[in-house]
């Protein structure tokens, strides 16, 4: 499963939820330096949607506030994750 998000790089508490042209905005602490920001996507990601963060991968967008984020090992299912993407939203 890929879906797009959009990172906001130290915010003030680490947040999933909202859309920003069809992205799913991702709010992390971390600064966006030296890789911190996209492993606390990867954890923040990971909690939210109820899988491992190893499962949460960043395809495309390492260096951007645009990322493609690609998910593997969903434990119920896609369907279910379909929804919880949706919610977030």
């Amino acid at each position: 499963m890929r879906f797009p998000v959009r990172v906001k790089p130290g915010a003030k508490r680490d947040a999933v939820g909202g859309d920003h042209a069809g992205a799913l905005i991702v709010a992390v602490k971390a600064p966006a330096v030296e890789g911190k920001a996209n492993e606390a996507v990867r954890q923040v990601l990971a909690k939210a949607l109820g899988v491992r963060a190893r499962d949460v991968v960043v395809l495309r967008g390492e260096r951007g506030r645009d990322k493609i984020i690609g998910l593997d090992g969903a434990p119920d299912g896609v369907e279910e994750l379909i929804v919880r993407l949706r919610r977030m939203r």
